[in-house]
């Protein structure tokens, strides 16, 4: 069963940011609201030398930069109290204010799509993600997301960057996601994001027999023909990806995996490139791999699970409003439940 749980424990210093969040979002104060905006924030000596838009993109990054520089031109973006143009030039110890009415920020429609909601209150909400739903509408994917979703269950999310997402998994992966439902959560999500304080866990089955955890270190880039694909290339962000077995089969490891840092496709990138894929990877496996002996059954698991074997299964975060450690875990969906289940019948380990 899922559960949701506070806890007082320190969290380490992990997380898994897949939307690279400034840290400048830092001492920041906003109304518990969507609609109403009033933001405060003292510039530093780093902002020395730069065009005030360029600043307030660098401290908003929720917005975008013409959005602010229209708010500096109509006077909702003040600088020590003071009209000033865009072109302003930051002296790095300014106070910027922003008081301004939001708009609606997303075009997209929303859709009456169940959600399987581990925990909600008045500034976040955190959900179990299905398999095969994407996030955010893309190319191809204009309906049927968690953003459609989301404007159903909560219609004031229109008036937040992407709904209120402040990270995101892929279509094919399971498990926990955390949403803020205001601007003062979205601010301290996006925070704790960049400052590796969110705690996350994932789930994953690969091909192979791992022998004991450890770290890959390894910088990761959009794949340079395939533009589909990641790769481990010189040049890319660094990615590092902490490790643990959880369970050995013959042919197979069940392992969970720390991200500190949070790459596209991180985890399936980098356990390829040690040359343990996981399990029903359409991406970054070329073929399903039934190992020799195998049984039917064990051989019609395999070729039946079409997408990857990777479950966020734990999230540990501040709660925005309270300061409270909160623990949330979600279980494993029932295709990755029954791969385990049968591994352990059909290929268990000598």
């Amino acid at each position: 069963m899922t559960s949701a749980q506070s806890s007082n424990s320190t969290f380490p210093e992990t997380d898994f940011n897949l939307l690279e969040d400034s840290e400048d979002a830092d001492n920041h104060t906003s109304e518990p609201t969507a609609t109403r905006l009033s933001l405060q924030f003292q510039l530093d000596e780093s902002y020395l030398g730069q065009r005030i838009d360029q600043a307030a993109a660098l401290v908003w990054n929720e917005f975008s930069r013409e959005k602010l520089k229209q708010w500096i031109k109509d006077g909702h973006l003040l600088v020590n109290g003071n009209n000033v143009k865009p072109k302003y030039k930051c002296e790095g110890n300014e106070l910027l204010t922003l008081e301004a009415e939001l708009e609606i920020q997303t075009a997209s429609q929303p859709e009456n799509i169940p959600l399987d909601i581990i925990y909600e209150d008045d500034d976040i909400i955190v959900i179990n993600k299905t398999v095969g739903m994407v996030v955010h509408p893309g190319a191809g994917n204009g309906s049927g997301t968690l953003v459609n979703a989301l404007l159903y269950h909560y219609p004031k999310s229109n008036e937040l960057a992407r709904a209120g997402l402040v990270h995101r998994i892929d279509k094919d992966t399971s498990g926990l996601l955390v949403v803020a439902k205001n601007l003062e959560a979205q601010f301290s999500l996006s925070k704790q994001l960049a400052k590796k304080t969110v705690y996350r866990i994932y789930d994953l089955v690969v091909y192979g027999n791992i022998v004991a955890g450890g770290t890959i270190d390894e910088p990761i880039k959009r794949h340079p023909v395939d533009r589909v694909k990641m790769a481990i290339l010189p040049g890319g962000k660094e990615a590092v990806t902490h490790y643990n077995v959880k369970e050995r089969f013959k042919d197979f490891t069940r392992v969970q995996a720390q991200l500190e840092t949070g790459r596209t496709h991180q985890i399936r990138v980098h356990f390829s490139y040690i040359g343990y894929g996981l399990v029903g990877d359409p991406v970054y496996m070329s073929r399903v791999r039934v190992p020799a002996g195998a049984s039917e059954e064990l051989a019609d698991t395999l070729r039946s699970f079409k997408r990857q074997a990777l479950h966020a299964a734990k999230l540990g975060l501040v709660h925005p409003r309270t300061g409270e450690n909160m623990m949330f875990e979600a279980p494993w969906p029932e295709d990755f439940k029954h791969l385990i289940e049968v591994l352990r019948q059909e290929n268990a380990a000598y």
